[in-house]
């Protein structure tokens, strides 16, 4: 699979906050994990988790800056730009860890400073 249009459809389905759509990279067994928040563990839990960061910031987009594919693994690096509730537009360097077994992500681990959302 091209893992530059898979990079930018998952990160499309984020930033057009639509959960469904991101979801459906997931396998039913997936485990994602935001900054330092504890780990989600299952499709709908994950679908919750996101639901509830997604109604707490206005908007969001990624710029993805680097692209790495190490066996099992995507890694990608870059910067996200958060539009919170009180219209305060916040841009934040994070880099996501992403493990995929058949195409479908298995964990998916989100590094970055959380501290400006709040």
């Amino acid at each position: 699979m091209d893992r530059d249009l898979w990079c930018r459809q998952l990160f499309e389905s984020i930033d057009a906050k639509r959960t469904q759509e991101f979801v459906a990279f997931l396998a039913p067994d997936a485990v994602f994990r935001f900054g330092s928040a504890a780990s989600v563990h299952g499709v709908a839990a994950i679908a919750a988790a996101v639901e509830r960061f997604f109604a707490s910031i206005t908007a969001l987009s990624h710029q993805v800056l680097d692209l790495w594919e190490p066996a099992g693994h995507v890694i990608c690096r870059g910067e996200v730009t958060y539009r919170r509730l009180d219209g305060k537009v916040v841009q934040i360097p994070f880099c996501d860890v992403i493990k995929i077994r058949a195409e479908k992500i298995v964990r998916y681990d989100i590094y970055l400073d959380q501290t400006p959302l709040g």
